[in-house]
């Protein structure tokens, strides 16, 4: 298997959990963790899990250069300290339904930062794929589950599009620093930088957890959202954006619903119509023709 198929691979595992993760997450927030709270244990979970490579030998201990902390900070601060807060607070306002259609608009915006910033070439065909996607997924995620009740739906659309904004610039500006150094040492900064700037908003909300309330099922929640949500998904990201284009990564967000679906077929009893294959098959050719488009 090549380096390009493992990558594909990667964003395919990546958006899995992460479909997973809206659902997951919603369990436990805000019922029993705040979202700072939640936040800052993600964070800092993750960050002494990405360090733990550290321990791998000389080839990961490579030194950063000077000149790359400063995009490093911005990497940290956009892609793990806003991306996560905005998104937490925004999941804890709407709805899971509400988020993952807001969340379509990273692989547009992924697209577009691309072609301003990296010169990347924004075609028709790349300009179909990505219609095709955001039809699809948006017509499997307006049919494939009922709305939960949101607290402030507006709101909480809003917070989610600023995530999806902040993720969309960082898969952008990390790209440079895939072809320099190893993908776990790029991500084991930002971490550890991104922690420094989620400790003061999740610090309170962190004291104020009852974990005397929690069940195993909570714990085990938790547990997915920092292993799985967190640690896998952003190095399968970073490990794949160091291959792929920055605009290839983000279609596979458009994947993200039809697993949400999936899951909720095996595990709720939701049952597949037409409409809901069909909405796949435009989310699968609208990847593939960004895919195509960019290979």
């Amino acid at each position: 298997m090549n380096e390009r198929h493992k990558a594909h691979l990667a964003l395919l595992g990546a958006n899995l959990f992460y479909g997973a993760g809206f659902t997951v997450a919603k369990s436990v927030m805000p019922s029993l963790i705040q979202p700072g709270g939640f936040i800052l244990i993600r964070v800092l979970c993750a960050t002494f899990l990405f360090w733990l490579s550290f321990l791998g030998g000389k080839n990961y201990r490579t030194k950063i250069d000077r000149s790359d902390f400063i995009r490093l900070v911005f990497c940290g601060l956009l892609g793990v300290a806003v991306n996560q807060l905005f998104f937490f607070k925004g999941l804890s306002l709407t709805s899971p339904i509400h988020a993952s259609l807001m969340m379509l608009s990273t692989p547009i915006l992924v697209s577009v930062f691309a072609a301003v910033v990296l010169k990347e070439k924004f075609s028709k065909l790349n300009l179909f794929g990505l219609s095709l996607g955001v039809f699809g997924a948006a017509l499997l995620v307006t049919i494939a589950a009922k709305d939960k009740v949101a607290i402030n739906p507006i709101l909480g659309d809003t917070f989610v599009f600023l995530n999806a904004s902040s993720y969309a610039i960082y898969m952008i500006i990390v790209k440079p620093l895939m072809h320099k150094y190893r993908p776990i040492i790029v991500v084991r900064w930002i971490f550890l930088i991104g922690s420094l700037f989620v400790f003061p908003f999740g610090i309170q909300d962190f004291l104020s957890i009852q974990w005397a309330s929690f069940t195993p099922n909570n714990y085990l929640a938790v547990g997915f959202i920092i292993i799985g949500v967190t640690f896998f998904t952003y190095l399968w990201n970073i490990y794949a954006i160091r291959i792929l284009s920055p605009a290839i990564a983000g279609a596979y967000i458009y994947i993200q619903p039809l697993f949400a679906a999936v899951i909720a077929i095996l595990f709720l009893g939701e049952e597949m119509s037409l409409i809901k294959a069909i909405a796949a098959i435009l989310i699968f050719v609208g990847v593939f023709l960004v895919s195509k488009k960019n290979t």
